[in-house]
């Protein structure tokens, strides 16, 4: 590429017909030729090799085109096609220097290059300049004829020809003036433009409607040099704004924009080179889709790279983004501004297409983070929905009016973050979003709904069961004819007032009717429920129940005062009476009676198996009775009511008998052995005999006082061993066990009462021997008598602990 002052220029095609891309990219980088958008002309030069044209375009443009050297001869001077920027015109123009035609190096038959270069010419220049010499105005053969033979044939392969000036600078004029020249060189031109062969399509059309001809003139450059420059001075007037209405190429068509120039050219001699016809509309259309691609890829490269952008994806990661959609909307206005502005010369429907998919491009590469965006703004709402909503319902409102407010709060909450989030040129559905925000926040509702309602149900099942659960045991405890009853009014207060605090509070909720009335009714089953449960568990230890209550009634009188059998209590009565209790306890839970309607004659039926029947069969063993308890189900009685089965109860029955027995036993045995011990005189007839026989041995006492002493002493040695020895207790149980321990403990006994009173003999008289020997005397007889008492007392208390603990072993 070749510079001088104000003007560059460089090899557009070279003399071989290969297109310079690198070259004119440059080129158009060097002159920014790119930012010139529509506004710039394309002049170019045709004409015989060596008639002046690289001399006429560097004096008309400023250009730096080689000049022939006069002195060295005609020879060739431009090979292919030169492309240079006028110097100092506005707008950009640029010149092309077409190599000439008529040249001795192609030779006489090579005419493709100047078809081909004058083709391209055509579809790419708006000015085009015909240099002629004034001499061959008006001859048939003159050199001009196959040049403009050639550049009206080429022209009919434009279908859609832009609307091209033809400038015809005739060199070298004569003294023939201008405007008799002008009028021969336009019959010449329309001869011509009648006499080449047309397309179809183009049979009528004028010459007016492919060209614009002007005519100028200018003097001989080596003869009136100055002449010639001032006429070229004037001449180049008129290139400036030559684009603007009434201007040389002010009516041009099919205009490419500057930044496709390149592109453009290269595929218009691309075309040409191939022998293709040139459809410059559909060529327009191509040059517009690849530029306007070319432009929405470099955006949207510009917008992926763009720093605001990626802090915005960036933090859109970790949270909400206040005015992220205003922030994003100005970003995509931005770029989308600078692809219009770059594209707006291209064609209108191919920009329009091309600006959708880069917008489309654009808002997909920026959904994720939108998407990101709305489900934080989602997430947050949410979240301070169930801020709001549980400090409301900790405040106390009611249940469905906070869950109202607070949606309806925190969905205009959302609306504003949303309209924060939105971006202006995405036409997305969000409605979904919002949507989904809605169905979290009815889950979030339903679930603390279902809390809630589960809260309120425990806490009323919870007093239901404290207030039923002990109350009822205590009354099944004390099973009587008016348990059930009672049991019945208790579980109707109380259901009553879990029914009144359940109903109070579910007002809050807003439920139907029949759903409120479930829940009310599933209370109801509830507390029912909790009284069976305990009836149930209450039969299951009905057994227990019924030994205490045996073991109560029949071991405790009246005054609930322990029972000593001393031979005066009516045991059988007794017996009777503690089992009746137990008949009668056993009938109480044998079945559940929760409603009034609740009668049955379980008890009698009872009665009759366990009592009447037993007493029926000790009478007369040989009668055989009809069982009632035969079965597994109750008369009358639903079986779920039954807690005791009619065979259960004969068996707990017949095992309660048979573990109370040991207690009637043992207070018959006790009651007995009192009536033993408690007759210790001898026989009426024993104490005549010991009157009549022992008279003499009692006169003999009477006689020898002495004796009296020793009996005296023999007593309270009997005694002694009386006591210590608790003859009466080791007899109790029976004659033989009685010997056999007695037979065991006399010896140490007596062996301890002599060693006692040896002890007593060993203590050191004092000094008044009579008065040591009394109180020896009375210490002996202390000794004896204290022992006696000791001794008394612990047999007295073996005794009474043997009594008691009667009816314990008994129980």
């Amino acid at each position: 590429m070749e510079k001088s002052d104000g003007s560059c220029s460089t090899q557009l095609i070279d003399g071989d017909g290969a297109f310079n891309a690198t070259g004119i990219d440059k080129f158009i980088a060097e002159v920014r030729l790119g930012e010139c958008g529509l506004s710039y002309a394309v002049v170019s030069i045709m004409g015989p090799q060596s008639s002046g044209k690289s001399t006429l375009l560097n004096h008309l443009f400023g250009t730096n085109f080689r000049e022939m050297d006069a002195f060295r001869g005609r020879s060739q001077t431009t090979k292919g096609i030169w492309l240079a920027r006028c110097a100092g015109i506005e707008p950009c123009t640029l010149v092309m220097d077409l190599e000439g035609t008529d040249g001795r190096e192609r030779g006489e038959d090579d005419t493709a290059f100047e078809k081909q270069s004058a083709l391209f010419a055509l579809a790419v220049s708006d000015i085009v300049l015909i240099n002629m010499w004034c001499h061959d105005i008006g001859r048939e053969q003159a050199a001009n004829k196959p040049l403009l033979k050639t550049v009206f044939q080429v022209m009919m392969r434009l279908f859609s020809p832009r609307k091209t000036t033809l400038m015809f600078v005739i060199r070298d004029k004569t003294r023939t003036p201008l405007e008799n020249l002008e009028p021969v060189l336009r019959e010449d031109v329309q001869k011509i433009w009648d006499s080449v062969p047309k397309p179809h399509v183009h049979k009528e059309t004028r010459l007016s409607e492919f060209f614009n001809v002007e005519v100028v003139a200018l003097s001989s450059y080596e003869e009136k040099e100055e002449q010639f420059k001032e006429q070229v001075a004037s001449l180049r007037q008129r290139f400036f704004h030559s684009i603007t209405p009434g201007g040389l190429a002010g009516d041009r068509r099919g205009v490419v924009p500057a930044s496709g120039f390149s592109f453009s050219a290269q595929q218009i001699w691309k075309v040409i080179k191939e022998n293709k016809d040139l459809d410059l509309p559909a060529h327009k259309v191509m040059v517009a889709t690849v530029r306007c691609e070319e432009i929405a890829h470099e955006k949207y490269s510009a917008f992926t790279a763009n720093e605001d952008w990626c802090h915005l994806e960036e933090a859109v990661q970790s949270g909400p983004v206040p005015g992220f959609g205003k922030k994003l909307t100005s970003i995509l206005y931005a770029f989308l501004s600078e692809y219009d502005a770059e594209a707006t010369y291209f064609d209108e429907g191919v920009r329009s297409a091309k600006r959708k998919q880069l917008e489309e491009k654009l808002l997909q590469l920026i959904q994720p983070a939108s998407q990101s965006v709305l489900g934080h703004v989602r997430l947050g709402t949410l979240e301070k929905f169930k801020e709001v909503f549980d400090k409301a319902l900790n405040g106390g409102e009611g249940f469905s009016l906070a869950s109202r407010n607070c949606t309806q709060l925190c969905m205009a909450l959302f609306d504003e973050g949303f309209a924060d989030a939105i971006i202006e040129q995405a036409n997305w559905d969000t409605s979904k979003v919002r949507d989904k925000l809605r169905r979290d926040i009815d889950m979030h509702i339903a679930s603390v709904r279902a809390a809630k309602l589960s809260e309120i149900t425990t806490h009323y099942e919870a007093k239901l069961k404290e207030a039923l659960s002990g109350p009822v045991e205590a009354l099944l405890d004390g099973a009587s004819s008016e348990t059930w009853p009672a049991i019945r009014k208790l579980l109707r207060r109380e259901t009553e007032a879990a029914v009144s605090g359940l109903s109070g509070a579910l007002s809050g909720f807003d439920m139907d009717e029949q759903t409120k009335g479930s829940m009310l009714q599933n209370m109801e089953n509830y507390a029912r429920g909790v009284v069976e449960a305990k009836a149930r568990e209450e039969a299951g230890r009905v057994l227990i129940r019924m030994k205490d209550r045996f073991s109560t009634l029949f071991s405790h009188d009246s005054d609930s005062i322990p029972r000593v059998w001393t031979g005066n209590e009516d045991i059988r009565a007794i017996t009777k009476t503690a089992r009746s209790a137990s008949l009668k306890l056993l009938s109480v839970m044998v079945v559940t009676r929760l409603n009034d309607d609740d009668n049955d004659s379980i008890e009698n039926t009872l009665s009759v198996a366990l009592v009447d029947s037993a007493n029926a069969a000790v009478k007369d063993r040989s009668i055989t009775t009809f069982d009632p308890l035969a079965s597994s189900t109750w008369e009358e009685v639903p079986p779920s009511r039954t807690l005791i089965t009619p065979v259960q109860c004969k068996s707990l029955w017949r095992q309660f008998k048979a573990e109370t027995e040991y207690s009637v036993s043992q207070a018959i045995a006790a009651q007995e052995a009192n009536k033993r011990n408690n007759n210790w005189l001898p026989p009426p007839w024993a104490i005549v005999a010991l009157m009549v026989l022992g008279f003499n041995e009692f006169m003999t006492l009477l006689r020898n006082p002495l004796y009296l002493g020793v009996i005296f002493v023999a007593f309270l040695l009997m005694k002694a061993l009386w006591v210590q020895l608790d003859i009466s207790g080791e007899f109790r149980h029976g004659a033989l066990p009685g010997l056999i321990s007695l037979s065991s403990k006399f010896l140490p006994t007596v062996m301890n009462l002599l060693k006692r009173l040896a002890e007593e003999g060993q203590i050191p008289a004092a000094n008044d021997p009579q008065r040591n020997h009394s109180l020896e005397s009375k210490s002996f007889r202390n000794g004896v008598s204290t022992s006696s008492d000791t001794s008394s007392s612990t047999a007295s208390s073996e005794v009474t602990s043997s009594e008691s603990s009667s009816p314990a072993k008994a129980d």
